[in-house]
């Protein structure tokens, strides 16, 4: 529904109202007004434009709306009380049916216009540029093609030279404008064509001088205002403190972009411990001004943001920043209006009914001087801050649609219509909310979610550098603060960094030489004594040695302290003036309280000047109502936490004591949520000596007992030996930290330290210590490597919680099966995983376990981007979900690693679906040793020429490919969608024939590929040639080509053909070792051998190397029998005296496979062991007879060190991954009656 409003003002104060309605721009049913009506008020002589319509076709001009008059007088009404409700409410009057019709035959008359067509592209250019969707900019180019104002050369300009939407349609209007007039109506026409809906928004044959001198006249004032309402910051409270420039103070707060806007209800410091951890890669960050920009990644507009953060983190801050760098022309000035409100403010309403032009007008009155409210007509942003306190919050399931901004409804009505596009669709939204309330909003109405994450590290010490003018006070505060867990993470909030400053500045002064406050109890009670001396000094003119305290002030405390806890347990952080009566505090006493602690509770104004009361931080509220908790129980006995709540009528024994701080702890732990968290931190910290000896004046009875602070730390452990979640226990470490009980952490941090930590002997308290320490540190949160703790699966379950802090987890070779899979989904389907990094090579996780990993891979808010499964005995099911994962739109996976698992063929199959569709961002794909044969790379041909592919290098290295199935190859790589850029076919049995298809290729097409592995193949001289001449084509990309060894060797089926002759070195042979058949047997006996004295010989150890030092690709077969180690080795490994040193497998400088009469079973390295499964029934066929040959192959360059059972296949024990830097030495350990022998 379109409404004109046009006023004409004289003496006799009148209106005319035009309402006028267009088919097919309804967003909701309209009973009062049939399709195109409208109704005209008239009162006077002089003319005032008043805009209050939509989604008009056209405006009239002065002259045709005298002309509307005189020649129509029954369209006028002359009732003044229809003025007076035009002018108050804006409500709308029922026609009769034949002034319907009278005003239709109006509509259908032509109208004049006057502005040509590149002068109607060049006024709504802005607008188009905003709204016009990638699809409807197509249509409109091949339109224009057809009419041969563009060609195709130019459209693909427009298209391929634009990644961003907003630029694409940005260059073609200004394109089709160069082009002149006939150009600009031709467009026009196929607009109205191809969208009317766009069309008749833009207003094509408006006269937009109504709307120009609406805006030329409201702006400035507006801009003016906003400019006054946010330049100026306070610290306390505007009316007592000192105003800053919003401009001079300002640091760019860490704002990320992505996540989702579902709920995290958990305690805020809990999420303040996440985000303190950081991330291993950067996060996409976004500056304030850029929030409502495209983006290139998304080509979508962006209509509604939802920026969250916890309490205090600057989240009105950068709105009001916003805002003001829109008022003083810095930024955005696209956007024509901006209507910043707060929740606080709107609350205050909700008794009201308004409709939306209302409620901007009475917020914003230069609107309504300026006599606008067709606010579809402008580009206009609302900013609605702190959604988490709006009363009643909104629902968008149960509310009434509402369309039409002139009806009234209450307001959490409106802002839901308003929310969800009902109301102004093209309006820009942007809403701020504590991460508890931010699922209050449907995803589908959100299109982009930021979150304020407040000051980094570097972000910190520049605040305190700042603040603190002298270089060695602001380096010893920052160290200080380092030393400090829980102050270090709190100091991520501005706020909190405010008030240590505020603290750290008083001590410093009054303290020369002085402990700084370690706990955050110290802390805040430290800021409650600063306020209350600035209160004694500043306002009652006191001294600073003066006691702090007076009846009056420790009065207001108390009742402060009553209002935080009680409002606390509602979950309230505002406070109106029934909150304040519910407590006994009378308004005029809270604004007493908050003039005199004015950088404690304060006091703002909303509507009407209606006053809205809160703590400066929820961090504060939850100090005074842990104060209220302990006054309360040392002056009654009253324990508040308690639900049936006990009096203790004698005096205070230890025992009631003991109980109260045990009660506290129970009540806290079964928060879900951990609300009582940072107050039972707060109230253990009340219980110690010198706490309350701080508060002396305040708190006038004794503290707590030495034994009682004792028992209440040996209770907390007790609960940390219990199975807590990680948050809980986390909690609990902070809450021994508030009671000076270090001892628990000590214990492992020193064991760390000196090496000796065995897991295997640590209590269930000593584990949730190990956890702790882990998440405090950075670095073990970047890089977690189990394999430095334990291997083991109770070992990961155990540090699950240091895995989901972790950005990468190292837990390849750690006995894991398919079991840990489902516990490994809770972590990387959690929303505050960090996780993008995860190996799980060399475990035997088999096709159960993929499945479940998949599962967790694929939820939204998995942030996993690189897996690797390499050698976990994979059967080629597991493809088919491993694809679902890669076609999946919530999975983030780029990189994925299957290598040495036997998927063969039709597992490739299944897997080249999910690589070809179009939500597969994988960049990555290792492939090395699969069974593949040629087919499979037909199927890896399709996928690579793909359009929508995002490949870029592909690993097939050792297999069997051979000629004709690389051809398929590179039949794809011909492709002009193919993105590959590394593509490594090393040992795929590749001849001159495959070479030369390959030069093909990469001439026929100018290919992305820069680096190819080619080597253990025989391209022979031909192919040689082919490839040497095309590194100097110009066509050809490739920067690095690798081709050695070759030769005609390599054309051997499977790694046999990396085949190396193995050769005794009889100067290592041990004394009790026999050699025979040509030296090519050593078999164990109790005879002492005849072997010269040489320093290479092993002494104790029946052991030998021998002379081949290997490097590259070898593969060799033993036969044994009895008990062997069958082992690789630097030749640096020690050879005299029985320890460890000198033993295979047990050392640094070795890697071994021990093999038993009855088979492989176990792999040893620097003395881990790693248990051998048995074979599975997929590698090897049931018939094939079981032998005492062993396979042993090894890679050098990739670290790879692998070992075979040999019957009719080779059957895949295990492997080693690691790093080699020097050449190795095939080595062997016999038992007694034992024997090896060389294949």
């Amino acid at each position: 529904m379109t409404l004109l409003h046009v006023t004409a003002q004289h003496s006799h104060h009148c209106s005319i109202s035009i309402h006028r309605n267009q088919p097919g721009l309804e967003l909701g049913p309209e009973p009062e007004l049939e399709p195109e009506t409208s109704c005209v008020c008239l009162q006077c002589n002089c003319l005032k434009f008043f805009i209050c319509g939509f989604t008009k076709r056209r405006q009239l001009s002065k002259k045709e709306i005298h002309q509307g008059l005189s020649t129509e007088p029954s369209f006028v009404s002359l009732k003044s009380d229809w003025c007076e409700r035009c002018s108050s409410g804006f409500e709308r009057q029922e026609l009769s049916s034949a002034e319907r019709n009278m005003i239709k035959e109006k509509q259908r008359e032509p109208s004049a216009k006057t502005a040509s067509a590149e002068e109607e592209l060049a006024r709504v250019r802005t607008t188009f540029v905003w709204r016009v969707s990638p699809e409807i900019l197509i249509q409109l180019l091949e339109a224009l093609v057809t009419e041969s104002v563009f060609n195709d050369l130019e459209k693909e300009s427009i298209l391929e030279g634009n990644p961003i939407r907003a630029d694409k349609a940005r260059c073609f209007i200004d394109t089709v404008r160069k082009k002149g007039d006939k150009a600009c109506k031709i467009m026009i026409r196929h607009l109205q064509t191809i969208d009317p809906s766009l069309f008749f928004q833009l207003h094509l044959y408006s006269d937009p001088s109504a709307l120009q001198d609406a805006l030329q006249n409201c702006q400035p004032k507006l801009k003016s205002k906003l400019k006054k309402k946010f330049q100026c910051v306070f610290e306390g409270i505007a009316k007592a403190g000192n105003p800053t420039l919003l401009n001079q103070i300002y640091t760019e707060l860490y704002i990320t972009e992505g996540g989702t806007a579902e709920v995290n209800d958990e305690h805020e410091v809990r999420q303040i411990e996440t985000a303190s951890r950081k991330p291993d890669r950067p996060e996409t960050t976004i500056k304030q001004e850029d929030i409502f920009k495209d983006s290139p990644e998304k080509q979508e507009l962006i209509r509604t943001v939802l920026t969250k953060g916890v309490a205090g983190i600057g989240k009105t801050v950068i709105t009001q920043k916003f805002s003001l760098n829109w008022a003083e022309d810095k930024a955005n000035q696209d956007i024509q209006f901006i209507f910043p409100f707060t929740f606080r403010e709107l609350n205050v309403l909700k008794q009201k009914k308004l409709s939306l032009v209302e409620l901007v007008h009475h917020f914003f009155t230069e609107t309504k001087k300026a006599g606008i409210c067709s606010f579809e007509d402008f580009q206009v942003m609302f900013i609605f801050d702190g959604l988490d306190e709006c009363r009643p919050p909104l629902d968008f399931h149960n509310t009434e649609s509402v369309t039409d901004v002139t009806v009234p409804t209450a307001v959490n009505v409106l802002l839901t219509n308003l929310i969800r596009g009902k109301l102004l669709p093209y309006a820009h939204i942007w809403i701020t909310t504590r991460p508890a309330a931010a699922d209050q909003i449907p995803p589908e109405y959100v299109h982009r979610v930021t979150e304020v994450r407040g000051f980094t590290d570097p972000q910190k010490e520049e605040y305190f550098k700042k603040r603190f003018k002298d270089e060695d006070q602001a380096s010893r505060i920052i160290s200080h603060i380092k030393t400090s867990r829980s102050l270090h993470i709190m100091c991520h909030i501005p706020v909190f960094s405010w008030i240590t400053a505020t603290v750290l500045e008083d001590v410093l002064k009054t303290r020369e030489g002085g402990q700084l406050p370690k706990t955050l109890t110290e802390m805040y009670i430290h800021f409650l004594v600063v306020q209350a001396k600035v209160n004694k000094v500043k306002y009652d003119g006191g001294a600073e040695t003066d006691p702090h305290w007076s009846p009056e002030t420790r009065k207001m405390i108390e009742s402060l302290g009553k209002l935080a806890f009680d409002q606390l347990q509602k979950g309230n952080l505002i406070f109106y003036e029934s909150d304040l009566t519910e407590c006994g505090i009378d308004i005029r006493a809270a604004s007493v309280y908050s003039g005199v602690f004015t950088q404690i509770f304060k006091e703002e104004r909303g509507l009407y000047q209606d006053k809205v009361f809160c703590f400066i931080h929820l961090s504060v509220q939850e100090f005074l109502a842990a104060l209220h908790v302990h006054l309360t129980f040392i002056k009654s006995g009253l324990n508040l936490l308690e639900e049936q709540q006990i009096i203790f009528k004698s005096q205070i024994t230890e025992s009631a004591e003991k109980h109260f701080y045990q009660s506290a702890v129970n009540e806290a732990l079964r928060s879900p949520n951990g609300h009582l968290d940072l107050l039972l931190r707060f109230l253990l910290g009340f219980s110690l000596q010198p706490n309350q000896t701080l508060l002396r004046g305040l708190l006038k009875q004794k503290g707590s007992s030495l034994q009682t602070n004792q028992d209440t730390a040996l209770y907390i452990k007790e609960k940390i030996s219990e199975n807590l979640s990680a948050e809980k226990s986390i909690n609990l470490f902070h809450c021994l930290n508030e009671l000076s009980d270090h001892s628990l952490v000590e214990e492992i941090q020193q064991s760390l330290r000196s090496g000796s930590l065995s897991t295997d002997k640590l209590s269930p308290a000593q584990w949730s210590a190990l956890v702790f320490i882990l998440l405090s540190s950075e670095k073990d949160l970047n890089v977690f490597d189990l394999k430095k703790y334990s291997s083991s699966e109770e070992a990961l379950l155990k540090l699950l919680p240091v895995v989901k802090a972790s950005n990468t987890a190292l837990l390849s070779s750690c006995n894991l099966s398919g079991r840990v899979c489902e516990d490994l989904l809770s972590v990387l389907s959690s929303q505050s995983s960090s996780l993008r990094e995860m190996d799980l090579s060399t475990n035997s996780l088999k096709d159960s376990g993929v499945i479940k990993l998949s599962a967790a891979v694929d939820s939204r808010h998995s942030k996993l981007e690189i897996l690797r499964l390499s050698v976990c005995n994979l059967p080629k099911k597991c493809c088919e979900s491993l694809s679902s994962v890669l076609s999946s739109q919530s999975s983030s996976l780029k990189e994925l690693d299957l290598s040495i698992n036997h998927l063969q063929d039709s597992g490739l199959q299944l897997l080249s679906s999910g690589l070809q569709s179009l939500n597969c961002k994988l960049n990555t794909l290792r492939l090395s040793q699969c069974n593949f044969s040629e087919r499979s790379c037909e199927a890896l041909s399709l996928v690579i020429s793909s359009q929508s592919s995002s490949l870029r290098e592909l690993d097939l290295s050792n297999s069997d490919l051979q000629d004709s199935g690389v051809k398929y190859l590179f039949v794809g790589l011909e492709s002009p969608n193919c993105k590959l850029e590394i593509l490594s076919l090393s040992g795929c049995l590749i001849t001159e024939e495959g070479c030369t298809s390959l030069a093909s290729a990469l001439s026929s097409n100018p290919s992305h590929l820069r680096e190819l592995d080619l080597s253990y193949n025989h391209p022979g001289d031909s192919g040689m040639k082919l490839l040497s001449a095309g590194l100097k084509d110009p066509r050809w990309r490739l920067d690095t080509l690798r081709v050695e060894p070759a030769g005609v060797r390599w054309l051997t089926p499977g790694l046999r053909k990396y085949s190396c002759q193995l050769t005794i070195d009889t100067n290592t042979v041990h004394t009790n070792l026999k050699l025979s058949d040509n030296n090519r047997k050593v078999t164990r006996v109790k005879e002492v051998q005849s072997y010269p004295d040489h320093p290479d010989r092993f002494d104790v150890h029946p052991q030998l190397l021998c002379r081949n030092g290997l490097t590259g690709r070898c593969y060799w077969e033993v036969e044994w029998k009895g008990n062997v180690y069958i082992s690789l080795s630097y030749r640096r490994i020690r050879r005299k005296g029985d320890s460890y040193e000198c033993l295979l497998g047990r050392n640094e400088e070795s890697l071994c496979l021990i093999c038993f009469d009855d088979g492989p079973r176990y792999a040893w390295h620097n003395n881990r062991e790693t248990s051998i499964s048995s074979p599975s029934s997929s590698s090897s066929s049931s018939s094939s007879p079981v032998s005492n040959r062993v396979a042993v192959y090894v890679d050098c360059s990739t670290g790879t060190l692998s070992f075979y059972r040999v019957c009719e296949t080779l059957i895949h024990l295990h492997t080693f991954n690691t790093t080699f830097t020097e050449p190795l030495y095939p080595g062997f350990n016999v038992d007694h009656g034992s024997s090896v022998c060389l294949c």
